[in-house]
């Protein structure tokens, strides 16, 4: 069983994401501390690129203020060192294959080993072209981890099938970014999945709520809120960690009384 499935189990998993580095990297660190605090089951950490295509407006935004900080990946890798020393509950990286290539593949995953990174997510990379990552990143016991889309149809069962970690069910078309409602058959989509795997499936783009999130926990096995969060921290900045904290404990309660 890896660290990842822990985040699953007896219960359903909320699923955070901040980006590295935005308003600061000290900020993102007590940001991580208050998001396991107040009940985060699991972080996806996104290393900042240029050129983040599944990213709407708001994760943009917060790409190019941390990359105009002149954060780098070792400081990324730095910071996760430092956390692990109070932070416990599984972190996963996402971000774009230029980042792990231009980095060099090998060194990349050596150093997620070391700082204690349990997963993997990278949106550019298809199911087909996974394994050139996938066979490194298991080398050192990092999950690859698989994204799922409702127009990915015939490859959901072969996706399902070859799953590490958790699934990430995409909820809705294009890119990331908050949404007034999900219209996507989410429930179809994760029974499909379970024909397949055993493997837990979060749903992530668009829920900008603690009610969408409790709505797609109660369907699935937990729900991600990326760009909610990454409003909060451009909004509130170095004061940011608090108020993330709140919406993480608010979000915790929706589940529970869901």
């Amino acid at each position: 069983m890896s660290k990842i499935s822990e985040a699953f189990k007896n219960k359903k998993a909320f699923i955070p994401f901040v980006t590295c580095g935005d308003p600061d990297l000290e900020t993102t660190k007590k940001i991580v501390i208050e998001l396991e605090k107040n009940g985060a089951d699991l972080v996806e950490l996104g290393i900042p690129f240029s050129d983040p295509t599944a990213e709407g407006p708001v994760i943009q935004g917060a790409n190019i203020r941390a990359l105009s900080n002149g954060i780098t990946t070792d400081d990324i890798f730095a910071m996760v060192q430092d956390l692990r020393n109070t932070v416990h509950i599984p972190l996963v990286f996402m971000t774009y294959a230029n980042v792990v290539f231009s980095y060099g593949m090998e060194r990349f995953f050596e150093n997620c080993k070391t700082v204690g990174i349990d997963g993997i997510i990278l949106p550019d990379v298809p199911f087909e072209e996974k394994e050139e990552f996938e066979s490194v990143a298991s080398e050192y016991g990092i999950d690859f981890i698989s994204m799922i889309a409702p127009t990915s149809e015939d490859r959901i069962d072969k996706i399902a099938l070859n799953a590490q970690g958790f699934i990430y069910i995409v909820s809705s078309l294009g890119v990331t970014g908050t949404r007034n409602e999900i219209t996507s058959d989410i429930k179809a989509v994760v029974e499909r999945v379970r024909k397949n795997t055993d493997v837990p499936c979060a749903v992530g783009f668009g829920i900008s709520t603690p009610e969408q999130a409790a709505k797609m926990a109660e369907v699935a096995d937990g729900a991600i809120m990326g760009s909610a969060i990454v409003k909060v921290v451009e909004k509130y900045k170095g004061d940011a960690p608090k108020y993330v904290g709140e919406l993480t404990k608010s979000i915790k309660e929706a589940y529970h009384a869901s």
